[in-house]
């Protein structure tokens, strides 16, 4: 449908664009034969008027159709990297134990990278499904009620364990007097998946020293996922754009390799509950802070 949808409007600002040259042609004409006559003069005015807002438009819409394109090959170049290494990897170990006698030891030390290979490569296809799911599913399928403190903390376990991490690197805090504090009406799994990726966001965009605190705030009426790093930040004009599909903001396009399509992900999940997400950074080089705002559930 979206492919469908961005052809329909590259046809209407094409013929919008010819249309308006058509028009101005005309006008011109117009005034070079009547151009002692006021209302030609006037009506002529207009048009050229509305030529001018339609050729702005039309500008813009290009420009936009420019900047997409960008984005998509810089996607399916970075999607065909973290597809091609790791299989190319697994390739190359794979042959060499077909080829070679190997000890025990040297064996497992392949099947242990091939294994990391391979949820790598679990990793970048379940992202795109993932991005293409949020955009596709509507309605409130599978809500109930979460405890977020709970949620994150299984998260920050799992990353822990995934990324080889302690709790002086990556830390926890949980605001919340009780469940009551931090529960809301959601898709666990969903939510599950969102926090999950600024995690690993924050693991991957870190420097040399991995320095992470993860935290539940109850605020109001709603509860706070507020996940800080002291990597590699971003920059301020990037701060609202980096919620888009593909985007990848400063040194990240070229020291970080990603599809760009973690922090979309996030976004349209918490979209779908009701809640807002918000980056923060004082730039490059000093660290980033997102968080994601959920309407508590309040029980009556």
């Amino acid at each position: 449908m979206q492919i469908t949808s961005r052809r329909k409007a590259i046809a209407f600002f094409t013929v919008l664009g010819s249309s308006l040259v058509a028009v101005a042609i005309v006008l011109n004409i117009t005034w070079i034969i009547h151009w002692r006559e006021v209302v030609p003069l006037v009506i002529g005015i207009v048009f050229f008027a509305v030529i001018i807002a339609g050729l702005i438009l039309n500008t813009i819409f290009l420009v936009r159709e420019i900047r997409r394109n960008e984005q998509h090959d810089s996607f399916i170049n970075a999607v065909t990297h973290e597809l091609k290494t790791p299989i190319a990897s697994i390739r190359l170990y794979l042959e060499t134990l077909q080829s070679r006698d190997l000890a025990e030891e040297q064996r497992r030390e392949f099947y242990r990278v091939m294994l990391q290979d391979t949820e790598r490569l679990m990793g970048t296809v379940d992202q795109v499904l993932r991005a293409a799911e949020t955009v596709q599913k509507q309605g409130q399928r599978n809500f109930a009620q979460v405890d977020v403190a709970a949620l994150l903390h299984e998260c920050v376990q799992v990353a822990r364990v995934r990324h080889h991490l302690g709790e002086d690197a990556l830390g926890e805090k949980n605001h919340a007097i009780g469940a009551e504090e931090s529960t809301v009406v959601g898709d666990a799994e969903e939510l599950r998946t969102a926090i999950s990726n600024l995690l690993v966001n924050a693991v991957k965009y870190s420097t040399d020293e991995v320095k992470i605190m993860a935290e539940v705030i109850p605020l109001g009426g709603d509860v706070l996922v507020r996940i800080s790093d002291h990597g590699v930040g971003i920059p301020r004009a990037d701060l609202t754009r980096i919620f888009k599909r593909f985007y990848r903001a400063g040194r990240a396009k070229t020291k970080v390799k990603g599809t760009g399509l973690g922090l979309f992900i996030v976004r349209s999940i918490v979209k779908k509950h009701a809640g807002s997400v918000t980056a923060e950074s004082e730039g490059e080089g000093k660290g980033a802070t997102i968080t994601l705002r959920l309407p508590r559930y309040e029980s009556r």
